[in-house]
C-alpha cells in the first residue's frame, strides 16, 4: 500500500540532530550532550537510540561488487593487490562505539521503569554490537574499551584486544538485547525488536563459527550453536514466511522492488523509504552502471531439475544467451536481464525492452535484474520510495540450515523447514539429502556435498545483498578469487557478434573460449593471504605504538 504521513526512524534522527542543534548545542559543547539536561525520561533514551538506526546498511545494488559474483568495469583495488595502507581512515573510525557507551553510561538516571531503560540499553547494544563486529571482520584484533573515552582517557593508548575477546563482549550484547527487547507484536513499528536481536545474532553467530572452524580457531561449535539457536528462535516464533505470490517466474525480482516491506512476512527489518522525507537512488544508479554477474557466479545456478549444468542434461549451453538461460532455476532469469526483460515500463504503454545483452556498458554481457524497478518514476535521481531489506527471512533459514550443517546436524527435515521452502517460492525441485551428487565443477573440491550446495543455494538466493565476500572471508576461501573465469561474462561468438554494429563490439576482447575479458591485462587475479584483513592506518599505529604489529602481510 501507499506510504503516507510515516516517519521514519531515519528522519527521527534528523529531527533529532535539528533538536539539539536548536535546544542543546547552542548552550552546551559542540562535542556533547549535558549530563544535567539530557538523560531525563524515556523520550530523552528514545532520542539518543535513534541516532544508531542508519548504521546497519541496507542490502543494495552494490554488494558483491568486491567478490567473485561481479565484475566491476574499474578493477576492485583491494581484490587487484593494489589497495594501500591509508594514512588515516580506513575504517578506524570509533565515533559510534563511543556514542554508545556514553548512553550506556548514563541512561539509568532516566526517570522510567526499569523494563523501559533495559529496553532502550538492549538497542543501543545491539548496535554496539553491530559495530564492533564489523570492526573485528576488517581488522581482526582491535581495542576495546567500554566506556566513552575522552582526549585524556588512557585507553587511547591501550594495545589492542584479541579478537576473541572482542567476539565474547559483542555475543554478551547480543545476548542483552535478545533478553531485553520486545516481541514484535509489543514493539513499537521500525524500531528493533528481539526477532531482529535473534536474526543478527544469528548472522554474527554464524560468522565467528565458521571463522573459527576453518581457521582451526578454539570455540568454533559453541558459536556455531548460537548462531542455530538464534535462528530457530526467528523460525519457531511463526512471525515470518517467504514471500510469495504464487508467481514463481516473477516473485524473487518482486520481492525487491515494493514500495512497502511493512506487513511482508520476508521482512525482518526494512528500511523504509517515504516520498520527500527519506528516498535513495538504487534504480537510477543501476541504470548509470549496471552490475555484471561473472560467468563464474553464472554457471554456478543449477538447472531446473536440481542438478548443477555439469550434471544436468538440460543444460543447453552457452553459445547464446538464449540456450544459457534455457532449462535454468527460475532466479536466473530473475537476477539475470535476458531477452525481452522489460527496463522501463512507461505509463503510455511504451516499453524499453532487452533484445541484445547490452556490451560493452554491461561489461561481462550478465546484467543483474535485481532491485531494479521497470517504473519511470522510480528512476529520477535520488528520489526512490522503493523499501529495502535489512534483514530478510530467507537470510536466517539459509543460516539455520549453514550452522546446523557444520555441526553435524542437517537431517532433511531441516532441509525441508530451511533450503526447500525458498526453492518453492520459485518452484525448484526440492533439495533431497539422499540424492545429491557432487558437483565435478565445484568451487570447494573438498567439502562435503551437504555443506556444498547450502553454499550455492546461499550464493544465489542472496546474491548481491553484501554477503558473498565475508562468506569468503570466514570460510577461509580466498583462493576463490583466482578462479579465471570470476573475471570474464558471457560467450560472444562470432555469430552473436555479428548481430551487433560493429562500432559496439570492436573492442572488446575475447579468451581463448570466447568469452568477454573485461581486463584485457590479465587472465585472473592471484589472492593474497594479507586480503583476510585491512590494514590499520599509519598515523593511528604512530599515534599509539601498542597498536603495532601491522596486520600480517601489510
Amino acid at each position: 500500500m501507499k506510504k503516507t504521513r510515516i516517519i521514519s526512524i531515519a528522519m527521527l534522527a534528523l529531527v533529532f540532530g535539528a533538536a539539539c542543534k536548536k535546544d542543546l548545542l547552542d548552550r552546551l559543547p559542540q562535542d556533547r550532550l549535558s549530563d544535567a539536561t539530557f538523560f531525563k525520561n524515556e523520550n530523552d533514551l528514545k532520542i539518543y537510540a535513534n541516532r544508531f538506526y542508519t548504521i546497519v546498511p541496507f542490502q543494495g545494488h552494490t554488494g558483491d561488487v568486491g567478490s567473485d559474483n561481479f565484475v566491476p568495469r574499474d578493477r576492485n583495488a583491494f581484490l587487484a593487490g593494489t589497495y594501500t595502507v591509508p594514512n588515516t581512515g580506513g575504517g578506524w573510525t570509533w565515533t559510534n562505539e563511543r556514542e554508545a557507551n556514553y548512553f550506556l553510561a548514563r541512561y539509568e538516571r532516566a526517570d522510567a521503569s526499569a523494563e523501559v531503560k533495559a529496553k532502550y540499553a538492549g538497542e543501543v547494544k545491539f548496535f554496539r554490537a553491530f559495530t564492533w563486529w564489523r570492526k573485528v571482520v576488517q581488522f581482526g584484533d582491535v581495542t576495546w574499551f567500554g566506556k566513552d573515552l575522552n582526549e585524556n582517557s588512557p585507553e587511547l593508548f591501550a594495545p589492542r584486544t584479541p579478537r576473541a575477546v572482542v567476539m565474547d563482549t559483542v555475543l554478551k550484547d547480543l545476548n542483552y538485547a535478545v533478553a531485553n527487547l520486545p516481541v514484535p507484536a509489543s514493539a513499537e513499528q521500525d524500531r528493533i525488536n528481539k526477532d531482529i536481536a535473534n536474526a543478527m545474532k544469528a548472522r554474527i553467530c554464524l560468522w565467528e563459527g565458521t571463522y573459527r572452524k576453518y581457521r582451526g580457531l578454539a570455540g568454533a561449535d559453541a558459536w556455531l550453536r548460537e548462531a542455530a539457536t538464534a535462528a530457530e528462535a526467528v523460525i519457531n516464533s511463526g512471525n515470518y514466511a517467504i514471500y510469495t505470490s504464487g508467481t514463481p517466474t516473477k516473485d524473487y525480482v518482486n520481492l525487491f522492488i515494493q514500495e512497502e516491506l511493512r506487513g511482508n512476512k520476508e521482512a525482518v527489518w526494512a528500511r523504509r523509504f517515504v516520498k520527500d522525507q527519506s528516498m535513495h537512488n538504487t534504480t537510477r544508479q543501476i541504470a548509470d552502471v549496471w552490475p555484471s554477474f561473472s560467468k563464474d557466479f553464472v554457471e554456478s545456478i543449477l538447472c531446473d531439475d536440481g542438478l548443477p549444468i555439469g550434471l544436468s542434461p538440460r543444460y543447453q549451453g552457452d553459445d547464446t544467451p538464449e540456450k544459457e538461460r534455457t532449462n535454468r532455476d527460475p532466479r536466473y532469469t530473475q537476477l539475470i536481464v535476458t531477452r525481452d526483460y522489460v527496463v522501463t515500463q512507461n505509463a503510455d504503454g511504451s516499453a524499453d525492452k532487452i533484445t541484445l545483452p547490452r556490451i560493452p556498458a554491461v561489461t561481462t554481457g550478465y546484467a543483474s535484474a535485481k532491485y531494479k524497478s521497470p517504473d519511470p518514476v522510480q528512476w529520477v535521481a535520488n528520489q526512490s520510495t522503493l523499501d529495502l531489506f535489512l534483514i530478510r527471512y530467507a537470510e536466517t533459514l539459509l543460516i539455520y540450515a549453514e550452522a546446523k550443517a557444520e555441526l553435524g546436524e542437517a537431517s532433511q527435515a531441516v532441509i525441508d523447514q530451511t533450503i526447500n521452502k525458498i526453492r518453492d517460492r520459485v518452484g525448484m525441485p526440492h533439495m533431497i539429502i539422499a540424492a545429491l551428487v557432487k558437483d565435478p565443477n565445484s568451487t570447494f573440491p573438498t567439502l562435503g556435498v551437504l555443506l556444498d550446495e547450502i553454499r550455492r543455494e546461499r550464493r544465489i538466493e542472496l546474491a548481491q545483498e553484501n554477503f558473498r565476500f565475508d562468506d569468503i572471508i570466514r570460510w577461509k576461501a580466498g583462493s576463490l578469487i583466482n578462479n579465471p573465469k570470476t573475471i570474464v561474462g558471457m560467450k560472444l561468438t562470432a555469430a552473436l557478434r555479428a548481430q551487433y554494429p560493429a562500432s559496439q563490439v570492436a573492442g572488446i576482447q575475447v579468451d581463448a573460449d570466447d568469452h568477454i575479458r573485461v581486463y584485457t591485462d590479465i587472465t585472473n587475479r592471484t589472492w593474497n593471504d594479507k586480503l583476510y584483513l585491512y590494514p590499520l592506518p599509519l598515523q593511528e599505529m604512530n599515534l599509539n605504538p601498542q597498536l603495532k604489529p601491522q596486520n600480517p602481510g601489510w
